[in-house]
């Protein structure tokens, strides 16, 4: 086997995932009820873009006995290697009990994690544009996929990053996304930043400019189905993350099953997070 073919391998095999307990570095308010937390775990075997992680709701031992008792799945925004250890910063907004508690983690405490889980998104080929798509906290799982994509597409001139949300403070990670130089295009309902409308109009400009590029997107379901119907109507390559409720992560709750397929179901944590738009049955999606 030649040491290119060994890579590929390499890159297309997820890491085996691990249960362990990660320090709360900081865990930063960033405006309405956006978080960003960022945490250090050694023994961590590093993820792929799209991959999530099952964190304890709430800092280990802070929260009453076992309520809430399961733990909330969450997109890695990024991670980095600081000293033996690894840095992960996972973007989220408060929306319930667990969400809540885990907003009130505090530097030096500790939180419960098992990841990374999940199929990863399927990167793109040395040259090809690549158009990520993202709305609400599916933009938390884009970020990796962007920062990967600049380096094996050739620059930000291959690389579009379109983010919407109700209003400008809703969007996540825009700071990050600009400071890492690829082609950002934001939309708000509200007009409050960039195009005044929905994500979906800035796709079809995108791909009127280049129907040959490849479409990754993540969000609210609505969304992810009109950009896959925008992306089938003009011929491109769509993979789609889904995001549905789970309580395991790694199939044995069956609380994630999907319709992927032609018939049955397959379950969002272990089989995706990451599918082919086309394979996805959208009318039968609640």
């Amino acid at each position: 086997m030649s040491s290119e073919t060994s890579q590929q391998n390499d890159e297309a095999t997820p890491n085996r995932p691990v249960r362990i307990r990660a320090d709360v570095v900081e865990n930063r308010d960033e405006g309405g009820v956006n978080r960003r937390l960022r945490l250090r775990a050694h023994d961590w075997p590093g993820s792929r873009p799209g991959q999530f992680a099952m964190l304890s709701p709430g800092a280990l031992f802070a929260a009453g006995g076992f309520d809430p008792l399961l733990p909330r799945p969450m997109a890695l925004f990024r991670e980095s290697a600081v000293d033996a250890a690894s840095e992960l910063e996972i973007l989220y907004k408060i929306h319930g009990r667990g969400t809540a508690l885990l907003a009130e983690a505090l530097p030096g405490q500790v939180i419960g994690l098992v990841g990374p889980l999940g199929i990863p998104f399927p990167e793109p080929e040395q040259g090809e544009r690549a158009i990520l798509v993202g709305g609400g906290t599916g933009i938390a799982s884009l970020f990796d996929l962007a920062q990967r994509a600049l380096g094996r597409t050739g620059g930000a001139d291959t690389t579009s990053v379109l983010l919407g949300a109700r209003n400008a403070i809703d969007l996540l990670g825009v700071g990050d996304f600009e400071a890492l130089g690829v082609d950002l295009r934001c939309a708000t309902e509200d007009g409050s930043r960039g195009h005044s409308g929905r994500v979906t109009d800035l796709l079809r400009q995108a791909l009127d400019e280049d129907p040959d590029a490849r479409v990754y997107v993540c969000g609210p379901t609505a969304m992810m189905r009109a950009c896959a119907e925008i992306a089938l109507s003009h011929e491109a390559s769509c993979s789609v993350s889904l995001e549905n409720g789970m309580a395991c992560g790694f199939g044995v709750c069956l609380g994630c099953a999907a319709p992927v397929g032609e018939v049955g179901y397959q379950l969002v944590c272990c089989e995706g997070p990451v599918f082919d738009a086309r394979q996805v049955r959208w009318e039968e999606i609640p």
